[in-house]
């Protein structure tokens, strides 16, 4: 039988069985490629690997050594059946029926919660399903963002706008309730062992099938709860509909039709999700097996199975429905907490076996067939489907330019070539001259208000050449910060950071990762610290660590106030090709870094390449607009705390001496001495003045903060007092050496205190060795 790597573009083919083990192959079996499914290829990458399928009305990317696992058989093309599909007519009802009565739910019949309590949602969905819009919809900036306790996957809480007595928690986008990512446990985990009083769970109704897939395992769960039917205006612009109250019935939950984008359904979704976690109403059906589909063979397993450790579960506190299943698709993570004895172990297997053999399927695959079995009988009695949508017409041609074979890799270039010359030369650069104006005005009138109220000079001091000399020129590259990340933003929400992950897949496996690892790399180039935060979505450890180590070598922007000041006093006339040069520098070194990895601390190959591909969407402007803010407001922070802080300190260090008296010449005073200590090691690479060592080490607290102490201690002449030699070197050091403490924190509370600790010691070599080297071709060329 042949599988599915060997087949061609355009060949659609039927999913005859899917081989290898554990947490990936239920993966597969999740995403939909299950025994019986029509897969159909796309494309392949433009370097031949990954390959891009299309099934259950989704895109989604697979390598081609995973691709060998899966066994095919070709099927003649159905196009007569899809015309017949979307002509057939669904009988039309009325909408809503749950506001008029209750006609489809036992409306009233749990028991009410006592009056104050504060009802606690759980915001669930796929990725890509428009979920981050729905929350802002909902808590508007009434949120907060913290970690789930134990682990550091991020957890977005707020209240719904206008019900102060209510908490909604935004979960990771996850596929399924099993256990392949941290993402999926910790969704999962929230669930079952928080226990909200009730779900929303949104779904893409334009990949509605393979959306539903979750809310059937989450119906599994015997939790109150509302399904947001989201982007229903795309459904309906372009020929589809769905018959909501029979979707209703057949779900036995609330269906409501929303547009998050468009800010449609709102209300009437917050009414239904409050009357259900208020009075407790619980799905009316959460099971799904039909007795007499395929001779009943998983309707008896399930049921079978669900009598022999009813009692267990009981202890537990789990949902018996969503623990049977699990059992049976051989979740060690549920059987670990029932505690069953080996009798009842090998009768449960006894009976999966027999369900295996009469079911022609594995246990994980009969599961999965049932579930989207359901869902297809489901979609064929509700859901009028357009043939192709205007946004998927419209993906599939931008596709064959930005991801094309010839194309993808130029394009790409360009596009991050067009976000940094937009960045640094007109809209950022515009934007931090008027900014700079701003603070240049401001320290001038606190100048002259000093003077005038004939304030203490040490004070003076402090306040015009510490903390507005230092603070000021870091606040000043605010706009460039926040433009970037507006520009990063935007490619990540239109679906084109996903499009970048898929063609640069196999280029990144060469040194060792997954192309999933490009998404936070990238994100490096504007912050490591949301950059080491973003590998949680990563689901391989290896991957995570080495990522996470690599991510710093990619230059953060905190890094551009010094390249823009070294640039302009020292090589005003190679400006760009030396900022150029030192983004590639930096991307050279993580290169050779990673190939260090690959073949010492983290052998082996990365995780395998398994990802939907979204259409191209236009950006929500408040979700780009509210992450800005949050953007700039972290920065800020930073600003008034850690920067003005370490500017204090720096300024005191420089200005007064061990026996705290006050000194005219800074050479004298507390911060040269702790400097001496390193100038030995640093002398070789041409950095052995204190003042640069004390401006390294306050650029530990943030990379910024190196030209405002440069500044201090050089009494703004650092052009003069610099040679061009020591200036090159100084900016290669500040390019690799170890990022910010703020960064250096994230990398602790993923990885803990030593792989942080490795990391400083770690890039502060490789800094010295690549400054030790450019100073020695510098000299070869004649720089001094």
């Amino acid at each position: 039988m042949d599988t599915l790597k060997n087949i061609k573009i355009g060949d659609t083919v039927r999913v005859e069985k899917v081989g290898g083990t554990g947490a990936l192959r239920q993966h597969f079996l999740d995403m939909g490629l299950i025994p019986g499914a029509e897969v159909t290829l796309v494309k392949y990458a433009p370097m031949g690997d990954p390959m891009e399928l299309r099934l259950h009305g989704y895109e989604l990317t697979l390598r081609l050594a995973d691709a060998e696992q899966i066994e095919v058989c070709p099927v003649a093309a159905k196009k007569a059946a899809v015309k017949d599909i979307v002509k057939k007519n669904k009988t039309k009802t009325e909408h809503p029926g749950l506001g008029e009565g209750g006609r489809f739910h036992a409306k009233g019949d749990g028991v009410p919660l006592e009056k104050g309590t504060v009802m606690r949602f759980a915001l669930v969905g796929n990725q890509n399903s428009g979920k981050t819009t729905l929350f802002n919809r909902l808590t508007g900036s009434k949120q907060h963002v913290g970690n789930f306790p134990g682990v550091t996957v991020d957890r977005k809480d707020g209240s719904i706008k206008g019900h102060d007595d209510t908490l909604i928690t935004d979960l990771p986008g996850i596929y399924s309730m099993s256990p392949y990512s941290s993402e999926e446990i910790v969704s999962r985990n929230f669930v079952l062992n928080e226990k909200p009083h009730a779900i929303i769970n949104i779904v893409d109704v334009t990949n509605i099938e393979r959306n539903l897939y979750l809310t059937m395992q989450l119906l599994e769960m015997n939790i109150p709860m509302v399904v947001a039917l989201n982007m229903m205006d795309e459904l309906t612009s372009n020929g589809g509909s769905i018959d909501i109250n029979q979707m209703e019935k057949r779900l036995g939950v609330p269906v409501v039709p929303i547009s998050a984008a468009k800010n449609k359904g709102i209300e009437e979704l917050v009414e239904h999700a409050i009357h259900i976690a208020y009075y407790q109403e619980r799905p009316l059906r959460y099971d799904f097996c039909d007795k007499s589909e395929n001779g009943g063979a998983v309707h008896r397993c399930l049921h079978g199975i669900s009598h022999l450790i009813e009692d267990h579960v009981e202890s537990t506190g789990l949902p018996l429905r969503f623990v049977t299943s699990k059992v049976i698709e051989n979740d060690q993570l549920v059987i670990d907490q029932l505690g069953l004895d080996q009798n009842e172990i090998e009768t449960m297997e006894h009976i999966v076996t027999q369900m295996e053999k009469e079911r022609g399927l594995d246990r994980s695959s009969a599961i999965a067939d049932m579930r989207f079995a359901f869902i297809h009988r489901l979609c064929d009695d509700t859901v009028k489907k357009p043939a192709e949508s205007r946004e998927h017409i419209r993906s599939r041609r931008i596709d064959r330019i930005l991801t094309g074979k010839y194309t993808a890799i130029p394009s790409f270039i360009l596009i991050m070539g067009l976000v940094f010359f937009l960045t640094f030369n007109v809209i950022g650069a515009f934007l931090q001259d008027l900014f700079e104006m701003g603070v240049e005005k401001l320290t001038d009138a606190a100048d002259k208000a000093l003077i005038h109220a004939n304030v203490n000079s040490v004070i003076h001091d402090l306040v015009i050449d510490g903390i507005f000399a230092g603070v000021g020129s870091v606040l000043s590259f605010l706009p460039i910060i926040v433009t970037l990340f507006f520009f990063l933003s935007m490619l990540e929400d239109s679906g084109y950071i996903a499009r970048v992950a898929f063609f640069m897949d196999k280029l990144l496996r060469k040194v060792g990762l997954s192309g999933r690892s490009i998404v936070p790399l990238l994100i490096g180039f504007g912050c490591s610290v949301p950059a080491v935060m973003s590998t949680r979505t990563l689901p391989s450890e290896r991957d995570r660590k080495m990522t996470i180590l690599l991510t710093p070598f990619m230059s953060c922007t905190a890094k551009l106030p010094i390249y823009a000041f070294f640039v302009n006093a020292f090589f005003p006339k190679r400006g760009g090709l030396i900022m150029v040069g030192l983004y590639l520098l930096g991307i050279f070194v993580g290169i050779l870094a990673a190939y260090l990895f690959k073949g010492t601390i983290f052998r082996g190959e990365a995780v395998p390449f398994v990802m939907e591909l979204p259409n191209y969407r236009l950006p929500a402007a408040k979700n780009v607009f509210q992450l800005l803010w949050e953007k700039a407001k972290d920065f800020l922070q930073r600003a008034f705390s850690v920067i003005l802080i370490a500017t204090v300190v720096v300024w005191f260090l420089q200005s007064f001496d061990m026996h705290l008296n006050m000194v005219d010449d800074a050479e004298k005073s507390i911060l040269a001495g702790i400097a001496g200590v390193f100038e030995p090691i640093m002398r070789p690479v041409g950095l052995g003045d204190w003042r640069i060592l004390v401006a390294l080490i306050s650029g530990f607290m943030a990379k910024e903060s190196v030209v405002s102490t440069l500044e201090i201690l050089y009494s703004g002449n650092v052009s003069t007092a610099m040679t061009s030699l020591s200036a090159g070197c100084l900016l290669v050091f500040s390019l690799l050496y170890t990022p910010c403490v703020a960064a250096i924190a994230a990398v602790k509370r993923e990885l803990g205190k030593k792989w942080a600790f490795a990391e400083v010691i770690w890039q502060c070599g490789v800094a010295w060795i690549a400054a030790l080297i450019v100073r020695a071709v510098l000299i070869l060329i004649g720089v001094n």
